[in-house]
């Protein structure tokens, strides 16, 4: 697939999902921050087109107009699209799993009981001069502001909230797609400070921001993820319906073309 610029996108945004919560944020987030991209079979008249922001691709028109080579930039990636894209998906990488994910929706009137900071701990609104608390994140935490990206955008948004100990970033719960109704979030804590009930302190003061922007929060996890399921439901989520998205592997066309680049070179 090629990129497109955003300016053509006025006549085809309306294929993909808008105003609703989970995933169908991602196409205003990166509408309206401008982090992300766009893709489509051919310049002209597209007949498939891609939306991408951090590891996210958001899939949809006619699975026959894609090769696999097309669709190898996606690899290793989630990819949301109709059940009609499966076979090409297939076809495209070594491996394809698909992952029964969870969406839940925040309800302002449901009982959440606020934890007790703990001692040296404060909790607050993430500011510009947080970046670098942000960088210093483990490598395996920093996809929480990939959909920013990077820690910069994030910090400057003013959509997260985190638990800080001298200056060390504990947990953070942001904002991970941005929508015209719904924003959905997403939560990492160090793993030797879990179970303090950080994460819901941080998630506690994200809803409210969202609720005073007129939006509502959404939070998607998947289905074999019961930490993060109990933590949405003691933060006010509830279960409003359940989906699928593939996560694909390596693709075949770079194994062909690595293969034929080895037979030639020999």
């Amino acid at each position: 697939m090629i990129e497109i610029s955003s300016q053509r996108l006025p006549a085809l945004i309306r294929r993909f999902p808008t105003g609703s919560p989970g995933l169908g944020a991602l196409t205003e987030h990166v509408l309206t921050t401008g982090n992300g991209r766009w893709w489509a079979d051919r310049p002209s008249r597209p007949r498939a087109l891609a939306v991408t922001c951090a590891d996210h691709v958001l899939l949809r028109g006619d699975p026959g107009a894609l090769t696999p080579e097309a669709l190898a930039r996606f690899a290793d990636r989630y990819v949301e699209t109709p059940a009609r894209f499966r076979p090409a998906l297939g076809s495209a990488f070594e491996r394809v799993v698909p992952r029964e994910r969870m969406l839940y929706v925040h309800q302002p009137q449901a009982p959440v009981s606020l934890p007790r900071t703990p001692r040296g701990v404060t909790v607050r609104r993430l500011t510009p001069e947080d970046v670098p608390a942000l960088a210093d994140l483990h490598s395996e935490d920093a996809w929480i502001h990939a959909s920013w990206g990077g820690p910069a955008g994030l910090a400057a948004a003013g959509h997260g909230w985190a638990a800080f100990a001298r200056g060390r970033i504990l947990s953070v719960a942001c904002t991970y797609f941005l929508g015209s109704a719904y924003e959905d979030v997403a939560v990492v804590t160090l793993p030797d400070r879990r179970r303090e009930r950080l994460a819901l302190a941080c998630v506690a003061g994200l809803t409210a921001d969202i609720r005073a922007r007129g939006h509502a929060a959404s939070w998607c996890c998947s289905r074999d993820n019961r930490p993060g399921r109990l933590l949405a439901w003691t933060a006010g989520f509830r279960l409003t319906r359940e989906y699928v998205h593939h996560v694909t592997g390596r693709a075949w066309a770079h194994e062909a073309r690595a293969t034929e680049v080895a037979s030639r070179s020999a």
